[in-house]
């Protein structure tokens, strides 16, 4: 009976990519009592890992929280696996608001004290007695009423680059720091004022909005589905959004694309940007916001410490990080000292957004499809010259090609020339090994993958 992954991230991918199957990505949640969380576990492992569906979950004593990618063709059957348990019978499925295939690489279900971590005394109040759960239309007219005060109960690299307008957004790391600071700043208004909070898909808004009833606040709503099932009844009633930005999701796409409005800056250059990146130096791995023109420059890397780290032969890049913690950096998000435009917020400051034209003038590429065709087998340090074998699909000159791998980041090049045994050819075949020049250092484990415009 296996209750684990064997499969690699990297591995992973290549399947799914030469498969060419869609998937689904989505989230749910829900507060029950689970006596076993153990053989909890371990019967949705087994059942989820026999549908391919991929993702992150955690299970505790009081409930379920998960986040995964289910193949499309698999959905019922991944929906029939829920319904299997009572609690979770007819449960709310939260489908991202943009699909990405490679959104999850492996399976992970872990047992958790609890499915978010609050930092509460579950027992010293009732955590059944909710706030007022509301629609997006509820919602948008709550907004609009000067007694309402609305809330962001995520953390500060997520409200960073969007939020719903004048929302209150705390400056935190996590969500147990944000409860006592929300409930200081806002303890002369909990007899008067409508006490309007949310989250990205509604799960701390669960918990959080019992805690503020407990603490005395009269009139609590709750965003019902959080930002993602908001922006659905958004665009399905035709409604005006009032989220504006985009949404930050827990995956490997980063964010979501909401509103044209960008409403955060680079964190190396201070030009308007809000896309997220992780680090390309493995051993810091630091999330922060970069734009196409310091991502190109920095070779993905939050420093010039970072960016000659990974200039440096993989076995030495390994042999350095070795027995380091990584875990505090990645979730210090954007607090490092290395960015110069990362500024803290007071918890009441007012962010004004910068409208743009259309998201393409951003980052919002023209739809596409990677095919992989290929993987390094060498790199000429000092030529600045690639060597790849050509294994599962043609190549011609002129073509764009992404290079992808855990050191190498994602590079693109338009291959306008390449070798072939030495000489200059035009197009590439299976089992060619082909040569050309890179203004980057290239891994033998990275992968190669030809670009195809899709209208």
């Amino acid at each position: 009976m296996q209750l684990y992954n064997t499969l690699s991230a990297e591995q992973r991918a290549q399947l799914i990519e030469e498969a060419g199957q869609k998937r689904i990505t989505l989230s749910f949640y829900t507060y029950a009592k689970i006596a076993d969380p153990q053989k909890f576990r371990d019967d949705l492992f087994l059942a989820w890992s026999k549908l391919d569906a991929l993702g992150r979950t955690y299970v505790a004593h009081e409930g379920i929280n998960a986040q995964m990618s289910v193949p499309a063709e698999n959905f019922e059957a991944f929906r029939n696996t829920l319904d299997d348990y009572d609690f979770m019978k007819g449960i709310r499925l939260n489908v991202a608001v943009e699909q990405d295939d490679l959104s999850f690489l492996k399976l992970t279900v872990k047992v958790r004290k609890k499915i978010v971590a609050d930092g509460l005394n579950d027992d010293t109040f009732d955590v059944t007695n909710k706030g007022i759960h509301l629609g997006a239309r509820e919602f948008n007219e709550l907004l609009e009423d000067s007694n309402t005060i609305v809330v962001d109960f995520r953390n500060h690299y997520e409200s960073e680059i969007g939020h719903f307008e004048g929302a209150v957004t705390p400056d935190v790391d996590t969500f147990r720091e944000s409860l006592p600071i929300i409930n200081e700043k806002l303890q002369e208004h909990k007899e008067t004022k409508n006490l309007l909070m949310y989250c990205t898909g509604g799960i701390r808004c669960e918990k959080a909005s019992a805690y503020f009833k407990h603490q005395g606040f009269k009139n609590v709503y709750q965003l019902e589905g959080g930002i993602i099932e908001y922006t659905r009844q958004v665009k399905e009633q035709g409604l005006k959004s009032k989220f504006i930005g985009k949404n930050f999701v827990f995956d490997h796409r980063l964010g979501e694309r909401i509103t044209d409005d960008i409403i955060a800056n680079c964190h190396q250059c201070g030009k308007p940007c809000d896309t997220h990146v992780n680090c390309s130096n493995e051993a810091c791995h630091l999330l922060f916001i970069q734009c196409d023109e310091c991502a190109e420059a920095m070779h993905g890397c939050c420093s010039d410490d970072c960016l000659d780290i990974i200039q440096l032969p993989i076995e030495e890049q390994k042999r350095l990080r070795k027995g380091q913690q990584k875990g505090n950096l990645i979730f210090k998000k954007g607090k490092s000292p290395v960015l110069k435009f990362k500024k803290e917020r007071e918890i009441f400051e007012e962010v004004i957004p910068q409208k743009v034209a259309t998201v393409t003038e951003i980052r919002k590429k023209n739809r596409e499809r990677k095919i992989l065709i290929g993987k390094g087998e060498h790199y000429f340090t000092k030529a600045s010259v690639a060597q790849f074998s050509i294994q599962n699909h043609g190549l011609k000159a002129g073509e764009e090609v992404l290079i992808s791998g855990p050191s190498t980041g994602e590079q693109r090049i338009i291959l306008t020339k390449f070798k072939v045994d030495g000489q200059d050819v035009t197009s590439a075949n299976i089992d060619d090994k082909i040569t050309f020049e890179v203004p980057f250092r290239v891994r033998p484990s990275d992968k190669m993958y030809v670009i195809q415009k899709e209208n």
